[in-house]
């Protein structure tokens, strides 16, 4: 605490919340935007929470949504906090003035986790450092798994994206009591967190909302309708129950976990398999989100920061020995890469001929993170009319095997490396100088748009962290790309072991 002064209150739309000083900084923890989505509310589109009397306690962080534990090798390297109790929909403020008239720029942090796991406690989130330097920042819970993204036929889909639109109004509407400038909004995710705000940035409802996007390690996608189905099915059929909302929404919460974490056990990034995930449905997400900003319709206007780790695939294969069992598979994980990229031959041996001494692991490993990262979010930046401003993180961590995986940055975005938590990741003695300078990157975003380096443009300005110096180097993916742009344009037909879809 401030030395002579009490604890932070600040009146929300909802009720006056009371927070903590801690490091300097007041933090509001576990300040609800909704409703508790359970009972009635139970997948249903969020509703705001009912108003209160007096001052609210927001000392400590509120609870989480529903879902399963990491499996044990996961868990070695990402930690999940859970917090019981119905309320999850709820947020975190940190700021270095609570009060109006500050006008700060604000940030607005949307976890990873697969839509299945995560949430804004997780400790390498601790948003102290942005306010410590004149960003109020704002973490997010929101409806996970099948409680935020199952697909029924008696219930709207997308839930946690609704969730995640109404803390948006929820900041547009509060945050100038906290210091923060409702004008200058910089909504930020990693991962699913990502993929979360490239559909908002597609989503109607969310616009207005924000002024700025930051996507970590992950590109605007949609989920194929019935890939989610068959996930929800295989659920009713373990706990024996109709594939409805109102059915799930009578069963025992626990044993509704249990399912998801068993029907979910084969689920990768690089393997594929049944999985959640967001869904066009006509309403809050029309479109595909990637076709709606590809073709320049959808925000814009909004400033774009995205890029991706050098090695994002190893956080997906080490866990579990995955890693040497795609490496014995040889060629036939080299089949199932090109199956699940969707791509000729002819990408695989030009992946496999960029990297002659690459093992099988490897080389599925970045076909796949291209797939799915590098190469939608090139054709983004490309594509953009605001600037747009790209990034690779290259530190290898200190552990075993990692090298520069997926989520090993965060702890160095949010200048978090000296917590147990960011060494899970990064092992012991993550340089700082690389947290200075990606952090102060994020920050100047927040504050301008402008991250410190060429915006994108025909000679593709990538800003690599972490491989010496930060420095910026000119198309970086011109090899691969241009071997993704010729598979695009062979017909389907003359491609070995692909059908024709009529």
């Amino acid at each position: 605490m401030r030395s002579g002064q009490t604890d932070p209150v600040v009146a929300t739309v909802h009720g006056a919340v009371r927070g903590r000083y801690e490091h300097g900084v007041a933090v509001f923890r576990g300040v609800p935007y909704a409703a508790p989505p359970f009972g009635p509310g139970r997948f249903r589109p969020p509703l705001p929470p009912e108003p209160w009397d007096g001052v609210r306690d927001a000392g400590a962080y509120g609870p989480t949504a529903p879902k399963p534990p990491y499996s044990e090798a996961f868990a070695r390297y990402l930690s999940d906090p859970s917090v019981p109790g119905d309320d999850c929909l709820n947020l975190n403020v940190w700021t270095p003035e609570p009060g109006p008239g500050a006008h700060l720029p604000v940030l607005v942090w949307l976890h990873g986790g697969a839509l299945t796991r995560g949430s804004s406690a997780v400790p390498v989130y601790d948003g102290r450092t942005f306010a410590r330097d004149g960003v109020v920042c704002v973490s997010v819970n929101y409806r996970l798994g099948v409680e935020g993204y199952g697909l029924f036929p008696d219930a709207p889909a997308n839930a946690g994206l609704r969730d995640q639109i109404a803390a948006l109004r929820w900041v547009r509407d509060s945050i100038a009591a906290f210091g923060g400038d409702p004008g200058r909004v910089t909504v930020a995710g990693q991962s699913a967190g990502a993929i979360s705000v490239g559909a908002l940035l597609a989503a109607p409802r969310a616009r207005g909302l924000f002024r700025r996007a930051v996507l970590q390690s992950g590109a605007p996608e949609a989920t194929d309708r019935d890939k989610v189905r068959r996930m929800v099915r295989r659920m009713a059929s373990r706990l024996k129950i109709p594939a409805t909302a109102e059915a799930f929404a009578a069963a025992d919460r626990d044993q509704v976990l249990r399912a998801q974490a068993e029907v979910g056990r084969f689920s990768s990034p690089v393997l594929g398999g049944p999985g959640f995930g967001l869904v066009v449905d006509g309403d809050v997400l029309p479109r595909d989100p990637l076709e709606a900003l590809l073709d320049g319709g959808a925000s814009p206007d909004v400033d774009l920061m995205m890029g991706w780790t050098r090695d994002e695939y190893r956080l997906w294969l080490v866990p579990g020995g995955l890693l040497e069992r795609v490496d014995r598979l040889g060629a036939v994980a080299l089949a199932g890469a090109r199956a699940r990229c969707h791509c000729g031959n002819e990408v695989v041996r030009g992946y496999r001929a960029l990297r002659p001494g690459a093992g099988a692991a490897e080389t599925v490993g970045q076909l796949v993170t291209d797939h799915l990262l590098r190469i939608p979010l090139h054709r983004l930046a490309d594509a953009r009319p605001a600037p747009s401003y790209v990034y690779e993180f290259a530190w290898p961590s200190n552990l075993p095997d990692l090298g520069a995986c997926h989520a090993l940055e965060l702890g160095f975005v949010f200048d978090s490396g000296d917590g147990p938590d960011a060494r899970r990741l990064a092992g012991e003695g993550a340089p700082q100088e690389l947290a200075d300078a990606m952090h102060g990157a994020w920050v100047r975003f927040a504050r301008s748009g402008d991250p410190g380096w060429e915006a994108w443009d025909a000679t593709h300005p990538v800003r690599v962290f972490g491989d010496g110096a930060p420095h910026t180097v000119h198309g970086p993916l011109n090899a691969e790309y241009d071997l993704w742009k010729a598979d695009a344009g062979t017909p389907r037909a003359a491609r070995p072991g692909r059908t024709v879809r009529r």
